[in-house]
């Protein structure tokens, strides 16, 4: 068993859950970005962001 993102209750759970962490704050920065070119009519393009394992007892 596992979860996505991360939360804080990850690690408090019995077992600790195993989670991929996502940079939150970077996504928001691209999303921004993206919407902002899209709303000036400029082209866009697909973007891939750093995840991490956080491998905890559920694993």
């Amino acid at each position: 068993m596992g979860g996505f993102d991360d939360s804080a209750i990850a690690p408090a759970t019995t077992p600790p859950l195993t989670t991929v962490r996502q940079p939150l704050a970077r996504i928001a920065a691209e999303l921004v970005e993206v919407l902002t070119a899209l709303i000036a009519g400029r082209p866009t393009s697909s973007r891939v962001l750093p995840t991490e394992l956080v491998i905890r007892e559920s694993a």
